[in-house]
């Protein structure tokens, strides 16, 4: 990583772009720790506007440390993290929740809530002295349970749904707030693959019909180059890569990131790259 905060492409299988445009949401040259464990250091990352934009990466790499900088939840040791054009720590927390939502990777209910009580505090950065609840908050709490597929679960309480069912419950809510910038931790967390991919095409229709900004972790790289317009990969709190799918994921990109022998394909269904990793003998043989 230079001084700059750019990735350090000498020695890298791996050749990097970057945008020059002003983007809604950036990272400049951010130290991100906890307590006294640094997690990454001068680290700048943009986020393009109106493109789903995935990070990925090996387990502890910063991949959720980054979003949590990115929404405001984790104040950079160093540097600073920019919302159009203003120190998002400086600014308002009602107004960065009008702007941004953001979906965490462990999320607790109060205890007794139901599914409709949940989805609609989405509403809350709506809310105001002058402004209650209204018939179109109720149609946006609707339409949120109806595009994540619990809808017939707005009774129930969100304690005694399964993992999956309060996981697509929480990704309701975050879509009730309605937010131009959406990021999601993990948001295929406990889900299965019917549903993960659900959880993916919602995410993609709302980026594409919609033009939201979304910015997810996933752990799941053939998801994310399946789905991203923009991939950002991590290692070690260092941007290894960044840009289009087809343009970055490698053989060589997964190995130097992920540290796995693999080959790269075209997805028969879409075109985009798609991971297959070599054989247990292979990777043995090459690993003596």
């Amino acid at each position: 990583m230079s001084g700059s905060g750019q990735p350090d492409t000498s020695g890298s299988a791996i050749k990097n772009t970057r945008r020059s445009t002003v983007n809604r949401l950036s990272a400049e040259n951010v130290t991100l720790a906890y307590d006294q464990r640094v997690i990454a250091e001068q680290l700048s990352v943009e986020i393009p506007d109106s493109s789903f934009t995935v990070i990925v990466g090996p387990n502890a790499c910063g991949k959720s440390t980054l979003l949590r900088a990115l929404s405001r939840m984790l104040k950079p040791a160093e540097g600073r993290v920019l919302l159009d054009g203003q120190v998002i720590q400086s600014m308002p927390a009602k107004k960065v929740a009008r702007t941004l939502g953001l979906l965490p990777q462990s999320s607790v209910a109060p205890d007794g809530i139901t599914v409709a009580d949940l989805v609609g505090r989405g509403r809350y950065p709506h809310q105001g002295i002058l402004r209650q609840w209204s018939a179109a908050d109720e149609r946006v709490v609707q339409e949120s349970m109806a595009q994540t597929g619990v809808a017939e679960l707005a009774d129930r309480y969100v304690d005694e749904l399964s993992g999956g069912q309060r996981q697509r419950v929480w990704i309701a809510m975050a879509l009730a707030q309605q937010t131009p910038l959406l990021l999601l931790d993990e948001p295929t967390t406990y889900l299965d693959i019917q549903h993960q991919i659900d959880v993916l095409d919602l995410c993609a229709e709302l980026h594409e019909t919609q033009g939201r900004t979304l910015v997810a972790v996933l752990h799941d790289l053939n998801h994310a180059a399946r789905y991203a317009t923009h991939l950002i990969a991590l290692r070690g709190g260092r941007v290894i890569a960044e840009g289009a799918p087809n343009d970055i994921v490698t053989a060589d990109l997964v190995e130097e990131v992920f540290g796995l022998r693999c080959q790269v394909i075209d997805d028969p269904e879409t075109g985009t790259p798609l991971v297959v990793p070599a054989a247990r003998k292979a990777r043995l043989t090459a690993a003596s």
